[in-house]
């Protein structure tokens, strides 16, 4: 399947919908349990059995739209599955809060491992969207790498130790904020090592 030109408000809201949903359910019905099958579900755990649905069919629609997903895209849809399914099979809502912590984890180990290599995986999962050298594809990648970290030990702080309210707005408002700040700070990066420049040259 050949990529399809969207409209880029119709890819935000299919990526940012499923989370914003689940901030609305949860903050409906997280001082509500409900019984199922002769188990008490806390509302936290019901809102998650909600998200899981609605990004799958987020995932798929933009698949549908565009004809083609990141492997970024697929991986964190893979492990929403995993850690929220764990979560709403044991009944505990730790399984979905550890999730960022191992989707960062495990992007930034992806990229450091490219980095001891020589390589910026970065690059390739980007499918060069950057006009980026490659000493500029190296530099960012590091910052990604040690962004990542940063935010698999924020989440694991702020879940371990703060209430649940404080995690979902973290996880709702705080990572995309943080997201968007990165990648402003990036923008003297960019300019630097352009690769248009060199075309131009």
């Amino acid at each position: 399947m050949t990529e399809k030109n969207v409209k880029p408000w119709v890819k935000t809201a299919l990526e940012m919908g499923p989370v914003i949903l689940f901030f609305v359910a949860y903050t409906k019905i997280k001082d509500r349990e409900f019984t199922i099958s002769g188990e008490t579900y806390e509302g936290f755990i019901v809102a998650t059995a909600l998200f899981i649905p609605l990004l799958l069919l987020a995932t798929a629609a933009l698949y549908f739209l565009t004809g083609k997903l990141s492997k970024m895209q697929v991986f964190t849809a893979v492990l929403v599955v995993v850690f929220g399914g764990l979560g709403i099979w044991f009944n505990d809502e730790r399984f979905f809060k550890m999730k960022p912590t191992m989707i960062y984890l495990l992007f930034g180990g992806i990229l450091g491992f490219g980095l001891l290599k020589g390589q910026s995986y970065l690059q390739s999962v980007m499918d060069g969207a950057l006009p980026l050298v490659h000493e500029g594809w190296m530099i960012l990648t590091k910052r990604f790498v040690g962004f990542f970290f940063m935010l698999a030990i924020a989440n694991e702080v702020i879940w371990r130790t703060m209430s649940t309210d404080v995690w979902v707005n973290f996880k709702t408002f705080g990572l995309p904020i943080a997201m968007f700040v990165f990648f402003f700070a990036q923008a003297g990066l960019m300019n630097r090592y352009s690769s248009e420049e060199d075309a131009e040259g």
